[in-house]
C-alpha cells in the first residue's frame, strides 16, 4: 500500500451527483488534491477544466481527469457512478443496473491496494453499499455509504421551518433504508434539548400526529418532487457528502446516520442501513445505540428486511 496524501480525493462517476460533489468539495478547502474519473474520460476533464477555471477565487488544490491507477494514494473515494433514477422510478429499481455496475467498479479500486475511505453515493445506496462491502474486502469501517444523512437534513430543515427555529438545533434522525421504508425516530426528537411534542405546543403546534406524519412524508418524497422538478437532485447529497468528508479529513467525531454494515442492533444482521455512527479519520469509529419505541424499532426491522429481500434476488 502507498503511503496515504490524507488531503487526496477521488469521485469515481461524472454525472450531476458527480461533478456536484466535485464543485462542493473544492469549495470546502479540504482538499489539495482531487481526480475525476469517469467511463467518459472527455466528460471528466471537462468538469475538471470548468472547476479548475475557478481555483483564482478558492484555496489551492490540483483538480485532474485521472483513473484508476490515481487513487491508490487517495484518502477518499467517494462513488458517485451509476445510471440515475428516472421520474416515476424508486431508488430500488435501479438495483440490478447498478449492481452489474460496481462489479466492474470496486474490484478496479482493491487491486490498487487502496488503504483509505470508501464512500458510496450512487443509489440505491444501501444495496450498493453492502456490495462495496462485500466485493471490495476492505474492513467495513471504511467502506459505508452516505445513507440518510440528506434525509436527516430535509427532516432538520423542514422541522425548522415548521418551527419557527434554526434548523441547526433540531436534532433528529432519519434511519433505515435511504428509500421508501426509511422511518423518522420521532421519539428521539428534540430542539437544543427540549422533547419534541414540548417544543411544538411552545410554538403554537397541537395535532402532533398529523403533523408528524405530514413532515415525515414530505421528507421522503422530497426526492420524487426535486427529479419531477428538475430531473435529478445533486446539490443537496453534494452538501451533505462534503459534511460526511469534513468529519473524516478534520477527525471531528461527527455522529451521522450513514449506511453501514450491521451485526444484530435491533435483531438485525448482514445488511447495510443507515444508523447513527461516530466518523473521524479511519472512518466508522463505533455505534451510536439510539433510544427507539416499539414503533419505530418494527418499521425499521421491516427496512432492513425490504431491503434483505432485494440482495438475495440478486447476485453479489
Amino acid at each position: 500500500m502507498d503511503c496515504i496524501n490524507i488531503r487526496k480525493a477521488a469521485v469515481v462517476g461524472c454525472g450531476f451527483v458527480g461533478a456536484a460533489t466535485a464543485f462542493a468539495l473544492m469549495q470546502s478547502g479540504l482538499f489539495s488534491e482531487l481526480v475525476l474519473i469517469d467511463s467518459d474520460k472527455e466528460k471528466a476533464e471537462g468538469e475538471a477544466l470548468d472547476i479548475s477555471h475557478g481555483m483564482p477565487f478558492a484555496k489551492p488544490m490540483d483538480i485532474y481527469a485521472g483513473d484508476y491507477d490515481d487513487i491508490t494514494d487517495a484518502n477518499l473515494v467517494i462513488v458517485t457512478a451509476g445510471a440515475g433514477q428516472k421520474p416515476g422510478e424508486t431508488r430500488l429499481d435501479l438495483v440490478k443496473n447498478n449492481v452489474a455496475i460496481f462489479k466492474k467498479i470496486i474490484p478496479e479500486i482493491s487491486k490498487r491496494n487502496f488503504g483509505g475511505i470508501l464512500l458510496i453515493v450512487a443509489n440505491p445506496v444501501d444495496i450498493l453499499t453492502y456490495a462495496a462491502v462485500k466485493i471490495s474486502g476492505l474492513p467495513e469501517s471504511r467502506v459505508f455509504g452516505s445513507g440518510t444523512v440528506l434525509d436527516t437534513a430535509r427532516l432538520k430543515y423542514i422541522l425548522g421551518e415548521h418551527l419557527g427555529v434554526d434548523s441547526r438545533s433540531v436534532h433528529a434522525f432519519i434511519l433505515g433504508e435511504h428509500g421508501d421504508s426509511e422511518i423518522a425516530a420521532w421519539s428521539s426528537v428534540n430542539v437544543s434539548g427540549v422533547p419534541l411534542d414540548d417544543f411544538c405546543e411552545m410554538r403554537g403546534h397541537h395535532d402532533h400526529q398529523k403533523g408528524m406524519h405530514d413532515i415525515a412524508e414530505g421528507v421522503k418524497n422530497s426526492a420524487y418532487e426535486i427529479i419531477k422538478k428538475k430531473k435529478a437532485t445533486y446539490y443537496g447529497i453534494a452538501m451533505s457528502v462534503r459534511r460526511i468528508c469534513e468529519a473524516i479529513i478534520l477527525n471531528q467525531k461527527s455522529i451521522l446516520p450513514v449506511s453501514h454494515m450491521q451485526h444484530g442492533a435491533f435483531g438485525i444482521d448482514d445488511v447495510a442501513i443507515s444508523m447513527p455512527a461516530i466518523i473521524g479519520k479511519d472512518g466508522i469509529e463505533a455505534e451510536v445505540p439510539i433510544r427507539l419505541n416499539e414503533t419505530e424499532q418494527a418499521a425499521l426491522v421491516k427496512s432492513s428486511n425490504a431491503l434483505k429481500a432485494v440482495i438475495e434476488s440478486i447476485e453479489i
